[in-house]
């Protein structure tokens, strides 16, 4: 469920890059907006005529896919981390305190107007800061894989009782995903110059299939591929080979691959990838450093987006809880991580395949409507899914393993889940793409999926947080409650072993689903409200235009 919800955050990324190409294909209006609105006619008459030659950029195409998938790979690997801590013991805090690792993807907006205005002209605007940053992820992963097995294995608890290696872990992997999308932002900006005018449509195409063919490698087949469980029994008991300890690859092993990788192919980009200048490119619209910023604070001042910035903030309160801690819950419950991992790879074309089957009901003037309605349905699937996983016991074998059926009916109830949570998403870039200001569609854009974002973060942060303090453990042996690390201590002293009697998962999903009740009757007016408002109320007027006061949302 974790690795789903992330894949989404990043998709809601690929769907924004879209939306900055078109607006910066337009001209900037500095007066009035029947002015932009000619300027977007003539943008929809000329791209008309202008037919994609994929050839002519082949190799462009071909780096940008590969530049993505790059960029997958540290982010594939965060979300494997999760996984393999819990098999080392972790606790919720301390998948909580990991969990920062994923923010840097939900704050890139305070440091994107950087990148795009401080550069080396001589080095070229994207490589500038291109080549530094995937060097230090290449040398990174290569200093790591030596120290990760000492890392995992380490038994030293701070001051405040949690394991010091999730506060380093945290940090080295906080590290490669700020890494990672400023490399996002890069590669977004250079896609704009690289390819020529009539191939900008493959740019959000390399971006979503080389993204997701990069996570699917560092997460999936790097998950399947380390379980011993299945290289003893798909593989070498098939080929006849001595049963081991180990999978067919290591983390370590993994790390040191993808960091010589990342070290290689970054030289032969700062060797031979030449920039085009696109200083004097009078398509796209530079705003400077300072003045970005001053745009983006008067685009938050606007009442109507304050409003659906709460909503946006607030809006996963009720699925906080099945997404961020059923794939944990699932591994303290008998399913492996490469099972887990596997359970990807059906739903994969599906979560390719729908957004197009859904974007044509979405096409209309409401789009909230579905966004609205889709919700009380993925509030009764995450109740599904808590009863799914209380049963999953149930299923199992008496060598410890789970029939097949138990595996498709978790890919069913899945899909159905995935039919409203892309409903939800389509519905709400539709929206996006309705209400921005065609003046500074990419800003804008940015900001509402940053905000987007941040509403995952924060509320799987603070659910997995929680989670800790609605645990409740008894020692096995002496019956003695294990509520601080040095009581857990003594009751593996005296042999015994700190087990549940008290499941943090479902009280979670109980009060995460009742909360998204709450939410639904509070917020669902607004919603309604919030698409019916003029467009007008949605622009950044100019600095001489007076500003008119909106009447209460809320």
């Amino acid at each position: 469920m974790e690795v789903r919800q992330r894949l989404e955050n990043q998709q809601i990324d690929n769907e924004f890059l879209n939306e900055e190409k078109h607006s910066n294909d337009s001209h900037i209006s500095s007066s009035s907006e029947s002015e932009s609105s000619d300027d977007e006619k003539l943008h929809e008459k000329s791209s008309i005529l202008i037919q994609s030659n994929w050839k002519k950029d082949q190799w462009n195409i071909i780096l940008l896919l590969f530049l993505y998938l790059l960029q997958g790979i540290p982010l594939g690997m965060a979300a494997s981390i999760p996984l393999i801590i819990q098999t080392h013991g972790a606790s919720w805090s301390q998948q909580a305190i990991f969990s920062f690792a994923f923010w840097p993807f939900s704050l890139k907006l305070l440091w994107a107007p950087i990148v795009d205005a401080l550069y080396l002209k001589r080095f070229g605007r994207r490589k500038s800061w291109l080549i530094p940053v995937q060097y230090v992820i290449g040398f990174v992963m290569i200093i790591l894989s030596y120290y990760i097995n000492d890392i995992l294995d380490d038994p030293t608890p701070t001051s405040t009782g949690h394991h010091s290696r999730i506060y380093f872990l945290t940090s080295i992997f906080f590290g490669l995903s700020f890494l990672a999308a400023t490399q996002d932002i890069c590669v977004d900006g250079w896609a704009l110059s690289m390819l020529s005018k009539e191939n900008l449509g493959w740019a959000s195409t390399c971006n979503s299939v080389g993204q997701t063919a990069g996570y699917f490698l560092a997460n999936v087949v790097f998950l399947t591929l380390e379980s011993k469980d299945f290289a003893n029994r798909y593989v070498r008991q098939l080929l006849n080979l001595e049963l081991q300890s180990t999978g067919l690859i290591t983390l370590s092993g993994f790390l040191l691959f993808c960091g010589i990788i990342f070290t290689i192919s970054t030289t032969l980009v700062a060797l031979f990838k030449h920039e085009i200048d696109e200083t004097y490119d009078s398509n796209e619209p530079h705003f400077g450093l300072i003045k970005t910023y001053h745009v983006l604070l008067k685009v938050l001042r606007l009442p109507s987006i304050k409003s659906m910035a709460i909503i946006l903030l607030t809006i996963k309160i009720g699925f906080c809880a099945v997404d961020s801690m059923t794939g944990i819950e699932l591994l303290e419950r008998g399913v492996t991580k490469d099972s887990l991992a596997l359970l990807a790879i059906p739903l994969t074309p599906l979560e390719i395949l729908l957004p197009f089957f859904i974007s044509k009901y979405t096409t209309g003037k409401k789009p909230l409507n579905i966004f609205a309605n889709s919700h009380p349905f993925r509030l009764l699937l995450g109740i599904i899914i808590a009863l799914f996983v209380y049963f999953t016991p149930s299923f199992q074998n008496y060598n410890k393993t789970f029939p097949w059926y138990y595996y498709a009916l978790a890919i069913l109830i899945i899909s159905i889940q995935q039919i409203f949570v892309y409903s939800m998403f389509v519905s709400q870039m539709a929206f996006f793409a309705q209400v921005s200001d065609p003046k500074i569609g990419g800003t804008y854009m940015t900001l509402l999926n940053t905000l987007t974002n941040l509403g995952s973060s924060w509320i799987s942060t603070a659910v997995l947080y929680s989670a800790d303090f609605l645990t409740w453990k008894k020692c096995t042996l002496s019956d003695d409650r294990c509520r601080t690390p040095a009581e857990e201590k003594n009751c593996a002293l005296l042999g015994g072993i700190c087990r549940p009697y008290i499941d943090p998962y479902y009280i979670s999903v109980t009060i995460s689903t009742i909360a998204g009740i709450i939410w639904i009757i509070w917020k669902y007016g607004t919603m309604m409200r919030l698409q019916d408002l003029p467009i007008s109320s949605w622009k950044v007027q100019n600095d001489n235009q007076k500003n008119k006061p909106l009447s209460t949302i809320d």
